[in-house]
């Protein structure tokens, strides 16, 4: 089985996600996928979803007044999240690198998907997996999200990908022609089951049973 029948075959049996689209997507503003994608790293997210009401009352996810809070100010709204003395700094970065394009996500979306991506590396916190997901769910680029449920789901598969993200990343776009749509459904489709299917013995029993992947 190639990587492309995979997505097929979890797309028909799963049906789409519908993650993070507009007008059915959770989060109000791309400004709170932002805040949330630094918060939710290191706990869960119910915490998270405390630290973003938080911060919608005293910013209303605007950049401009998130950086008008003094570090102090900001902990303080963030410390349901944990690990705050790393994330109100990263938090802080981001709104500063915003600034930079006036705080104009199109201005942003508008820039090469590896530029976006190598600005964000640059900021203090923001790592691969992060980076791509701000790059996708936020900036519209097409990427591949090598997360957990992503090596699982594929060493269940008979694959073990590269432990360096950006290798591993680089063996399935050689093995798969992807669009912006179908990296989105990708991505959502391998979370959710991985959500629902966490063992081997679960996994034994689930619909992608006996199959192996195959790449060229």
């Amino acid at each position: 089985m190639t990587i492309d029948e995979l997505y097929h075959l979890m797309l028909t049996t799963m049906g789409p996600q519908h993650w993070l689209e507009p007008g059915v997507a959770p989060a109000e503003t791309p400004w709170e996928i932002l805040w949330g994608g630094v918060l939710v790293q290191n706990t869960n997210w119910r915490n998270v979803d405390y630290a973003l009401e938080n911060l919608k009352q005293a910013t209303q996810f605007e950049p401009r007044r998130l950086l008008e809070l003094s570090s102090a100010e900001l902990t303080t709204l963030v410390k349901p999240a944990g690990f705050y003395t790393r994330k109100v700094p990263t938090l802080q970065g981001l709104a500063q690198w915003s600034g930079q394009y006036e705080f104009d996500l199109a201005k942003i979306r508008a820039l090469p998907a590896a530029q976006i991506r190598r600005e964000l590396k640059a900021l203090k916190g923001i790592g691969d997996e992060t980076a791509d997901y701000f790059t996708m769910y936020v900036f519209n680029k097409p990427t591949i999200i090598v997360d957990t449920y992503l090596r699982r789901l594929f060493s269940w598969l008979g694959l073990t990908l590269p432990s360096s993200y950006v290798k591993a990343q680089a063996v399935i776009a050689a093995n798969w022609d992807c669009d912006f749509t179908m990296a989105r459904e990708f991505h959502a489709l391998i979370v959710e089951f991985g959500k629902q299917v966490k063992s081997a013995s679960a996994f034994q029993q689930s619909f992608l049973a006996d199959q192996q992947l195959h790449l060229h």
